[in-house]
């Protein structure tokens, strides 16, 4: 099993009931491919972000832990933050 950590910036403007909807959709890409999202999910919450990014001054980050078999939950991840207007950025880094 190999370890990825993910960071993703949302849209600080949405509510929280949007918010919860986008990471829920965002999540389940890798819940569906068997891969194991760990404990230490980090919502960090509104920051102030480095340089505007769409307009957006501010962000909304979450950091994940993810265990998985292989890249195809992380890809299908990705495709849908590219998709996702309300992802400003996202990362992934394996561990």
């Amino acid at each position: 099993m190999k370890k990825y950590e993910i960071m993703y910036i949302l849209n600080a403007n949405l509510t929280d009931e949007e918010r919860v909807t986008i990471q829920e959709k965002l999540h389940n890409c890798l819940l569906n491919n068997k891969d194991k999202i760990e404990v230490n999910e980090k919502d960090w919450g509104v920051r102030e972000l480095a340089y505007p990014i769409n307009f957006n001054t501010k962000g909304y980050y979450v950091v994940v832990t993810v265990e998985a078999e292989n890249d195809l939950g992380i890809r299908e991840f990705r495709r849908n933050c590219r998709i996702e207007p309300n992802v400003l950025r996202e990362m992934v880094v394996s561990l």
